[in-house]
């Protein structure tokens, strides 16, 4: 099987100059590269943050279009089941049809989307501008990881390189909370969403003019339409089916059908894959051990980050009483420590491996969660909130950085595009279960608390119900720890060796 070398590109003299810096061609070249980084981290953050920049401002919308508190919850499932439901899709695209194209068209549909959303004038116009917005971020993610897999092919500039995106989409959803309070605050609720609009222009012609064109993967056959209707179809069963588990009860007949229909339908998209000839997902990318616990522990760790954010915001807003943009600001230092640790990633992994990094950074998480459910009636941001942040932040700056770079290690060219998509699809459905299932277990707790008839009562019910999705969210830290310790195997020798993996399936 071809092993990632270099991207392709048109210019054969631009491809060769990349080899030697020492001349002014490679010079430019090198600077180029790192330019063009810039653009790809500036799409990455725009996409992350848009899930949860709409959060603190959804109330205000709520109230200008007139939407029911039992709908209002589509302003957020409107994008995420429509980006983790075309995440593997919009991967294989970008490989059939070139990703720096896919890459392109994703900025000018997410700003003609964000518009739209923006511009909403009921909740319909809403929660379809909403759902436009996932469809071009499922194009968009996948191409911007896998431009960087193709561009940066020394395994240093390759180190630091995913260093930054690993900062931005760790740091995204916080900033997306800070943005989201200032410009709710200063201005309205609707430039949460029009602000995408001219940021994805300039990103776009930024890519257009810095972006290394790249050379689409030959294709032998089709697009594996049944494998891509039936994935799709399995991804969004599945994340309605907890979306309504948070709604409507675990038990409750709508739940278990949709998630019964989820399982299902994957059992049917794997039996599809192993048949077709041209697979939407060859199961070899997920087969290799490394590999596959790479994506477990990028399916984990999104579940108690996401609900971190939720509950803090909750219990920022409703029991401190903080402004919204007050509220976005307590979060500044997770996507500042999110970046430092992943900047510290880069530089240890090569000399660690990323095994002893997985197994640290988690344990650091675990070690912030445990830290945060410890809140109570008298605790406050200094003291009981930022250092529980640091070390969430710093830890999954160290897990980010080395799960992804196991995950798209030694993977085909040819392949960069959907297992790109893999990556951002296990974390999109890990992030929707995540919030699902650990917004049930708070609604439970709260219900079942004593004393509610009083404000002090109500006050401490919801901090215990806060310390108990604090104290599950460590659980499944824990879990990515010891699914680190079982699964990668992979050594520090092997990120510089390029040879095939005795261990890749097919």
């Amino acid at each position: 099987m071809a092993i990632t070398s270099r991207p392709e590109v048109d210019n054969t003299e631009l491809d060769r100059t990349d080899l030697v810096d020492t001349t002014q061609a490679g010079t430019s070249t090198s600077n180029r590269k790192w330019w063009a980084l810039g653009i790809i981290a500036l799409a990455q953050l725009m996409v992350v943050l848009d899930a949860t920049i709409i959060t603190i401002a959804l109330p205000f919308a709520q109230t200008d279009l007139e939407i029911s508190d039992a709908n209002r919850q589509w302003a957020l499932t409107a994008y995420t089941l429509l980006f983790g439901g075309l995440l593997l899709l919009g991967g294989r695209m970008a490989d059939y049809l070139g990703r720096r194209r896919m890459f392109l068209i994703g900025l000018v549909g997410f700003a003609l989307s964000s518009a739209a959303a923006g511009l909403a004038w009921n909740g319909a116009s809403f929660f379809a501008g909403r759902a436009l917005q996932g469809v071009f971020a499922a194009m968009l993610a996948p191409a911007a990881l896998s431009l960087i897999t193709v561009t940066f092919t020394e395994q240093k500039e390759r180190a630091r390189a995913l260093a930054v995106y690993a900062g931005v989409s760790g740091g995204g959803a916080a900033i997306g909370l800070i943005a989201g309070g200032a410009l709710t605050e200063f201005f309205s609720w609707r430039w949460t969403l029009l602000v995408n609009t001219p940021i994805a222009l300039v990103a776009a012609i930024g890519g257009l003019i810095l972006v290394i064109k790249d050379k689409p993967s030959a294709r032998t056959g089709g697009y594996d339409l049944p494998g891509a209707i039936t994935v799709t179809a399995a991804l969004v069963s599945l994340v309605y089916g907890f979306t309504k588990a948070a709604e409507s009860g675990w038990g409750a007949a709508s739940t278990v059908s949709l998630l019964v229909a989820g399982v299902a339908l994957l059992a049917v998209f794997i039996a599809i894959e192993t048949r077709v000839s041209n697979p939407l997902l060859p199961l070899r990318i997920p087969g290799e051990i490394n590999r596959g616990g790479a994506f477990l522990i990028s399916f984990i760790v999104p579940i108690p980050m996401f609900a971190m954010f939720l509950f803090l915001s909750y219990y920022f807003q409703n029991t401190l009483g903080e402004t919204p943009l007050r509220t976005g600001v307590l979060f500044l230092p997770f996507p500042i420590f999110i970046v430092i640790g992943a900047g510290v990633a880069s530089s240890l992994l090569p000399r660690f491996g990323p095994r002893a990094l997985l197994v640290g950074g988690s344990g650091l998480a675990t070690a912030g969660l445990l830290y945060l459910a410890q809140l109570d009636t008298d605790s406050t941001w200094l003291v009981n909130v930022l250092p529980a942040m640091i070390l969430i932040a710093a830890g999954m700056g160290l897990v980010f950085v080395s799960m992804q770079t196991v995950a798209l290690h030694r993977v085909d060219a040819d392949d960069s595009g959907v297992a790109s998509a893999l990556v951002n699809t296990t974390q999109q459905i890990g992030g929707s279960i995540g919030l699902a299932l650990l917004s049930t277990i708070v609604a439970q707790v709260f219900a079942d608390r004593p004393s509610l008839n009083t404000p002090d009562g109500q006050k401490a019910a919801n901090i215990y119900s806060y310390d108990v999705a604090f104290y599950s969210g460590a659980g499944f830290m824990a879990a990515a720890l010891v699914a680190a310790l079982v699964f990668i195997r992979m050594r520090k020798q092997d990120l510089a060796d390029e040879s095939p993996d005795p261990l890749l399936v097919g």
